[in-house]
């Protein structure tokens, strides 16, 4: 856990042969235990930490079913867009969360 006590999207590695939509539906089902529905892929993130870098391939999604159980993570929170610059983000996830706020019809 590099960022710990940060906040951070969930999501996960890439497997080989699967995209970036499966990725995600999977990594969401394995994380939280809900299936979603993607709506809009946003702008790809790469970014360098001192110690890795990271490639972030965030997409907006809508929740289809299920109750969230939390298998990978401590906490969650289900906020609207205007309220995510609250948290303390992951360096690597700002840029995502002023693209969700911009490009939201929920400010």
């Amino acid at each position: 856990m590099n960022m710990a006590f940060k906040w951070e999207f969930p999501g996960g590695k890439i497997e080989p042969d699967e995209s970036p939509v499966e990725c995600i539906h999977r990594e969401i089902y394995e994380e939280l235990d809900i299936k979603i529905e993607i709506m809009e892929e946003l702008t790809t993130v790469n970014f360098d930490y001192p110690n890795f870098s990271i490639e972030l391939i965030p997409f907006k999604a809508i929740f289809l079913s299920g109750d969230i159980v939390l298998k990978d993570h401590i906490n969650y929170l289900w906020l609207l867009p205007k309220d995510l610059r609250n948290l303390d983000w992951a360096e690597a996830d700002i840029s995502i969360v002023e693209e969700v706020i911009a490009t939201s019809s929920q400010i």
